[in-house]
């Protein structure tokens, strides 16, 4: 991938730049919570972006997107975004840094990914990060990694028109290789935890269904704003630490769809912790059980779930799969699969036989190996 970007750089741009990339993200367990002031548990994964960029002495980006073949040229003015969906996240990241008294100028750029689109794998993120950080070094700006992280959850605020939560942006800056992360995101503090299933005897997999996800809109807002007035009623700020019997006192004051959203937010809180715990114990049951619970939240209470994911998550219990859920925003995308290795080869030929009877093509199977975030590449 990165001489495929060099050599596109160099035919555009007659020149050579530097190479910094960033990282998709699977998460293990915390869907939906981060905006809810909650816990969720990400790692980084092997799979991302690569970007060459370049000053260029101007004030205009000169963006290639190799993957769709397209080319996009826009100024740092607020008036000069661009028309093309891919070109404002990385038009975002540069009026985002300016906001905040970031001095930047015109630079060329190609870049390159090999996070499936629409996988739930956070390809958004990869992409913000990787140029949030590059431009931080590229113009010595001097921008701490938690704001890189938060530039990019801006971006998709004001530019894309997701109202998305921190996670995404945080796990593909501060990923680190062999290690999931515990972030609280009311306090942003966070914890690495070294995550090794191997040694357990346990693989972790992803299905892509291959159905594509679009958060742009309604779908993922409008329950954002579910979980929002239920706080409102309760009188707090985020639904974390909120309690069943809280959300039940409250029940006749909200909607049936409102009671819905809550109650699985307020379940999910309690599942990160159980897994966080259960792991540090190497008690991968534990995990396995909540995962399979998020899946059924997901997909009866918040009802982001699609009927194809639904269908690999019932393969997966018929197979002995220890745990399997919907990873990401939803509508469409992945399952996230903890499987016993002696099972492993059989539960992916039977999910990739029974999914392509059913829907006429099989499954990705995309095997989850935890990456480093954000960074410069030699």
């Amino acid at each position: 991938m990165k001489q495929k970007i060099a050599e596109k750089f160099q035919t555009l741009f007659l020149s050579e730049g530097e190479f910094f990339a960033s990282a998709g993200r699977i998460n293990l367990i915390g869907e939906h919570t981060d905006y809810n002031g909650g816990f969720v548990f990400p790692g980084a994964i092997d799979k991302g972006m690569i970007a060459e960029i370049a000053l260029n002495g101007t004030k205009k980006v000169c963006a290639y997107a190799l993957d769709l073949d397209e080319y996009s040229e826009f100024g740092l003015n607020e008036e000069d975004a661009p028309d093309q969906g891919w070109a404002k996240y990385i038009f975002g990241v540069c009026r985002e840094i300016i906001k905040r008294g970031g001095n930047i100028a015109g630079f060329n750029t190609v870049f390159s990914g090999d996070v499936p689109l629409g996988a739930g794998m956070s390809s958004s993120a990869a992409l913000e990060s990787t140029y949030a950080y590059a431009l931080n070094e590229l113009f010595n700006l001097g921008i701490d990694k938690f704001e890189l992280a938060r530039i990019g959850q801006s971006t998709e605020h004001n530019y894309v028109g997701v109202k998305c939560g921190i996670m995404d942006q945080f796990a593909s800056v501060f990923g680190k290789k062999g290690n999931l992360m515990r972030l609280d995101c009311r306090s942003m503090e966070f914890e690495y935890f070294p995550f090794d299933p191997e040694q357990y005897g346990y693989k972790l997999v992803l299905l892509n269904s291959c159905v594509k996800h679009e958060l742009v809109g309604s779908p993922y807002n409008d329950r954002r704003a579910s979980c929002e007035r239920v706080a409102k009623i309760l009188g707090q700020e985020f639904l974390r630490g909120a309690t069943m019997e809280q959300l039940d006192a409250v029940k006749d004051q909200i909607s049936e769809e409102d009671y819905m959203r809550a109650r699985y937010v307020i379940g999910e809180e309690k599942r990160v912790l159980d897994v966080c715990e259960a792991l540090g114990k190497g008690d991968y049951e534990t995990v396995g059980a909540r995962m399979y619970e998020t899946h059924w939240g997901m997909s009866k209470d918040y009802e982001v779930s699609c009927e194809e994911l639904d269908y690999l998550a019932e393969v997966a219990k018929e197979c002995g799969v220890t745990g399997s859920r919907i990873m990401g925003g939803g509508f469409g995308g992945c399952t996230i699969n903890l499987v016993k290795t002696e099972l492993y080869d059989a539960f992916i030929e039977k999910a990739k036989t029974a999914f392509a009877e059913k829907y006429g093509h099989e499954p990705v199977v995309i095997p989850v190996v935890i990456s480093d975030g954000a960074r410069k590449l030699a």
